[in-house]
Parts: C-alpha cells; sequence; structure tokens
C-alpha cells in the first residue's frame, strides 16, 4: 500500500497534536517543524477539519487543534476519511478497470486480503499510539 503525501502529512500533523492534545497549533508552526509547504497544509488542515478530526479557529490566537481526544481515532478512520476509496490497482476500481487477466486472475483475492490486513491493523491502532512529543528545551 501507499498512501499519498497528503495523507502522509495529515497524520504526522494529527501525531503532532496527539503529542499535546489540549494544545492550539498554527499552520506554520506545523509546516515549519515537519518541512512541508505551509499552502499544502493548509489544504490538508481544512479536509481534516471537514472530517471532524480537528477543530480551527482563524485569527489572532486561531490555530487548530484535535476535536477528539486522540484515544478515540484511529488511523484507519483518518486513511479512510483522506484516500477515499481509491483502488489498490486498476482491476478494484468501481468500473472494474480495463484488466485482461480477469477473471482467471488468482492476484486479485491476496492484493485484497492484503489491503484488509493493512486497514485491520490501522483500524487497531489510536492516534495517541502514534503521538510525536515535542522536543525537550534545549537547557541555556
Amino acid at each position: 500500500m501507499r498512501l499519498t503525501s497528503f495523507t502522509d502529512f495529515a497524520l504526522r500533523a494529527l501525531m503532532r497534536l496527539a503529542g499535546e492534545p489540549d494544545r492550539s497549533f498554527a499552520t506554520s508552526e506545523i509546516a515549519a517543524e515537519f518541512g512541508i509547504s505551509r499552502n499544502h497544509l493548509a489544504k490538508v488542515v481544512r479536509d481534516l477539519a471537514d472530517a471532524g478530526f480537528i477543530t480551527t479557529q482563524r485569527g489572532v490566537g486561531g490555530g487548530f487543534a484535535l476535536a477528539r481526544r486522540p484515544e478515540t481515532i484511529t488511523l484507519g478512520a483518518v486513511v479512510r476519511a483522506l484516500e477515499g476509496d481509491s483502488a489498490l490497482v486498476e482491476c478494484f476500481r468501481s468500473d472494474g478497470g480495463d484488466c485482461v487477466l480477469l477473471p482467471r486472475c488468482r492476484l486479485k483475492a491476496r492484493l485484497a486480503a492484503a489491503r484488509e490486513a493493512f486497514m485491520r491493523e490501522l483500524d487497531g491502532t489510536t492516534l495517541a499510539e502514534c503521538a510525536y512529543l515535542p522536543r525537550p528545551a534545549r537547557a541555556s
């Protein structure tokens, strides 16, 4: 399985929020910490808010924070919300794709089982388990 960079950025941002779940973060702060484009991260934040994983507040003192405790958010839920029903391979598309091996293909069932195992692992993992803790402040 390969996740899009969009979902990767979303997971990183959520992991960082889970490290300090009672705090609000500015988009520019997360973008700088992880070396992500601020504009791209702003789109990620919008989709995470639309999916109900985070809350946002505009203006001075604004930012974004987790909408729920990290123990209640699974990685599987995040991946499904952001990746949608993207087909792992062409024959998984809703229209069946253009595979010349069907109906005698012996690979499709194994790929489907692998995808389910991947999602089952993510469904069993909470954001709290993957929280990215802040770096300790340097001593002066």
